[in-house]
């Protein structure tokens, strides 16, 4: 065997999965009989207005986001009142029963695939182990007071890191600084470990310098929204945690992205957003900078596009492009563990295209989600971005073009060349630590009829048949 445990070897999981799976099956056709149960009291009806109020939910978000004045009144009509009809049409029809009785089944149906497909986690493609780590005897932390809201003092970062042994360097906040040459000062003064409290675009620019110098690398999860943090599976309520990797720690390999030379540990934005991040007054006043942005960047469709291509595979006319150090577990904001990257050892971009040419497609965007024909999901090693693209395709001669990194903005030449260094940084971590959640399966119903019926001719261990002949993997995607 390979080293890894399959969890089909073991005949209680197997069966466990078994029954998970015709439980999941029975529960969807539960749903499906409830609504044809109902055709008297208009089962039909139910399922229809429900699919007609979710599309036209989402075209009001499109009119909403994309519009001004009295588009955008009546998008937001239709955001809020398609769904509130759809219940009020429920109630007065008589068929609220129905409708919550399927979607109870519904659920529970999902769960149950879910569970059945769920690999424990001794089969699942986790990431390389940590190894154990020397204590460092010369560590160097610099931390910003300002990052997170003030969260250098409230935890008491400084004495504690003080406390055990290392060298804190404060940002002065009233002053620009350069990160990079106060990391590479404190490696030629005898540093050997450098480590930030800050948010991700400061992290990435002093672990630019570590792996440079093959230096183990203290992520402090001190910035405002911690995703470098979160996906190391550390702690990010609680930033003091980080610092017991300087008594008691193991090292991690990870990857590193650059971005037209420029380091970067989460991702790098290009179109809508990066273009938003560019405003003067986003940092005060996000949400409302936002809504005032959008329609001027999509102008319903027909804003300006962006040209790239990952690899050899070519993404014409995105509006917004997103390319990650490591994939994240779904392009969709409501799958469970959509905002996180299992993996960061993958030696991979991720990169995630936008196109969305008008309402219609706002709409499949909504109802189907990471199936939509306006995302493209795709992994990568090398990213390359051209901008000023007309919605029909025209190009527009522009040498520079707006850029979010890891949440900072900035402009550059184009082309912009995405690249990721694998497993360049050596990370430090506390060994008592939360960890990371290993994702969600993607949800298959065919592998969910493959795993409660399978192949009676032999091709499952565990069946009926002869365990002689091969075993189809039912948590392979495309078996």
């Amino acid at each position: 065997m390979d080293g890894v445990v399959r969890w089909w070897d073991d005949g209680d999981a197997v069966r466990t999965a078994r029954g998970l799976a015709r439980w999941a099956l029975a529960a969807a056709a539960g749903a499906v009989v409830v609504l044809l149960l109902a055709l008297g009291g208009g089962g039909l009806f139910a399922l229809f207005s429900g699919l007609v109020g979710l599309a036209a939910a989402a075209v009001g978000l499109w009119w909403f986001v994309a519009h001004r004045g009295a588009v955008r009144v009546l998008g937001a009509v239709l955001l809020v009142g398609a769904p509130v009809g759809v219940l009020v049409l429920y109630v007065v029809g008589g068929v609220w029963g129905f409708a919550l009785a399927s979607l109870g089944l519904w659920g529970t149906a999902l769960g149950c695939a879910r569970a059945a497909l769920r690999k424990p986690e001794e089969a699942v493609d986790a990431p390389a182990p940590a190894v154990a780590a020397v204590r460092p005897r010369r560590p160097v932390l610099i931390m910003n007071p300002k990052s997170g809201g003030g969260k250098v003092e409230r935890f008491g970062l400084v004495a504690k890191a003080e406390r055990l042994g290392a060298r804190v360097v404060l940002l002065d906040p009233s002053a620009p600084v350069d990160v990079a040459a106060l990391a590479r000062r404190a490696v030629a003064e005898g540093a050997d470990l450098l480590g930030v409290a800050g948010g991700d675009g400061t992290q990435a620019l002093v672990a630019a310098v570590a792996a440079e110098c093959d230096l183990p690398f203290l992520v402090i999860s001190a910035g405002t929204r911690n995703h470098f943090a979160l996906d190391l599976g550390l702690d990010r309520d609680d930033p003091a945690a980080c610092l017991d990797a300087l008594v008691d720690g193991e090292e991690l390999r990870v990857d590193l992205g650059t971005v037209s030379g420029r380091p970067f540990v989460n991702t790098v934005s290009f179109g809508v957003y990066a273009d938003v991040v560019q405003r003067p007054e986003y940092r005060d006043a996000k949400a409302e900078t936002i809504l005032d942005a959008l329609p001027d960047l999509l102008q319903g469709g027909l804003g300006d596009r962006l040209d790239a291509t990952a690899d050899s595979t070519p993404l014409p006319g995105q509006q917004a492009v997103l390319v990650s150090n490591n994939p994240y577990a779904s392009p969709d904001p409501f799958t469970a563990g959509a905002g996180r990257r299992f993996r960061l050892d993958r030696g991979r971009l991720g990169v995630i295209g936008v196109r969305v040419d008008g309402a219609a497609q706002a709409a499949e965007l909504a109802v189907r989600g990471a199936q939509s024909t306006a995302l493209s999901v795709l992994t990568a090693h090398r990213v390359e971005v051209h901008g000023g693209v007309t919605h029909d395709g025209v190009r527009k001669e522009e040498k520079t073009m707006p850029v979010a990194v890891d949440g900072e903005a900035l402009v550059l030449p184009t082309p912009v060349v995405c690249e990721v260094r694998p497993r360049a940084l050596r990370v430090l971590v506390p060994r008592d630590r939360p960890g990371v959640v290993p994702p969600p399966p993607p949800l298959d119903w065919r592998r969910i009829i493959r795993l409660a019926f399978p192949d009676p001719h032999g091709t499952d261990p565990h069946g009926a048949g002869s365990s002689d002949g091969p075993y189809e993997d039912p948590y392979r995607s495309g078996a």
